[in-house]
């Protein structure tokens, strides 16, 4: 058997690993964007359009099962971004998967509007919907489907290319958030982005990090993404990039039977920064071991009979 077929086609871009590094783990560097192995796409940090200094004190802090960050989106802005960064990693061989970040609507359509002129060199505007919306009360952009609408109503129009929405874990009702997403003309959803954690100085006995909550990532929350992954698939019907916590290929085999057409990889890199390449290779070695020519064929087969239920619809039984 020749060794399996690892494309992940997605809302019109197909890629040739389904392994993409998640956003906020790897600098923006091309010299490290070109040794990369086991992956063809690659996340950027998160952008905002205008930049940001990140938020103050703590800002990581290790867990027993993953980590806390409250980086605060520290980045130069879009502006800055397209001049001083785009260039080299438009040179590094790989696709860009640009994570955007929505503040605000008005700064949104500026960002939007500012990349379009680059959309040939991005392969995919990933919009994430994880950040405070401050005239709705809060709560983050992502956490209800009207504030999804609210902003594809703004990035959908002004970008041309494929659009991903970064989904939130927090929503009330994460499915109906996945299919304002699909209404609002996202060509795939990522499912998802970190979940809520907090953290205690015992010497001080106050908050660790400066805004009292960070985001947890790690495999503590990999079987909570699956679930979300598993919940999801069948009810939009454009593909998922599933996110969270995944460290092996046994991880990633799981997001795919669950319903995810690639998967992103992120708190891994600092245990391993090559651990792409590993994973890779034993993806392809547990789809060989169970006489699987294509991962395609395994999307969502958690549903469908499992790998039993793949060999039947392979056969045409």
């Amino acid at each position: 058997m020749s060794s399996p077929d690892l494309r992940a086609t997605l809302g019109g871009v197909t890629l040739d690993s389904p392994l993409i590094p998640a956003s906020g783990i790897l600098p923006m560097d091309p010299v490290l964007w070109m040794g990369l192995e086991g992956c063809d796409g690659v996340c950027t940090k998160g952008l905002t359009w205008r930049p940001r200094a990140g938020n103050p004190g703590v800002r990581l802090e290790e867990t027993p099962g993953g980590l806390l960050n409250s980086i605060g989106l520290e980045n130069p802005g879009v502006q800055a971004w397209m001049r001083e960064t785009l260039p080299g990693l438009a040179g590094t061989g790989k696709r860009i998967v640009l994570n955007l970040a929505c503040e605000d609507l008005d700064s949104l359509g500026r960002a939007v509007e500012a990349l379009g002129g680059a959309s040939d060199r991005i392969a995919v505007l990933e919009l994430n919907l994880s950040c405070p919306n401050v005239d709705g009360g809060g709560a983050a952009w992502g956490e209800a489907p009207e504030g999804v609408r609210a902003a594809l109503g703004i990035a959908r129009p002004g970008w041309k290319g494929i659009l991903w929405v970064k989904l939130t874990p927090q929503a009330g009702d994460f499915v109906a958030t996945a299919r304002a997403a699909e209404a609002g003309g996202a060509d795939g959803v990522v499912v998802a982005n970190t979940w809520l954690g907090a953290a205690l100085d015992l010497q001080t006995g106050l908050p660790r990090f400066a805004r009292s909550v960070a985001g947890l990532s790690g495999p503590a929350v990999f079987p909570l993404s699956l679930r979300l992954v598993f919940q999801t698939y069948g009810r939009v019907g454009i593909p998922i990039v599933g996110c969270g916590g995944v460290r092996s290929a046994e991880d990633a085999l799981c997001m795919v039977l669950a319903g995810a057409s690639a998967v992103e990889v992120g708190t891994w890199h600092f245990r391993k920064l090559d651990c792409l390449a590993g994973m890779c290779r034993d993806l392809q070695a547990l789809l060989q071991a169970r006489g699987v020519a294509s991962l395609a064929e395994l999307v969502g087969a958690a549903h469908r009979g499992g790998f039993a239920g793949a060999r039947k619809e392979r056969s045409g039984a």
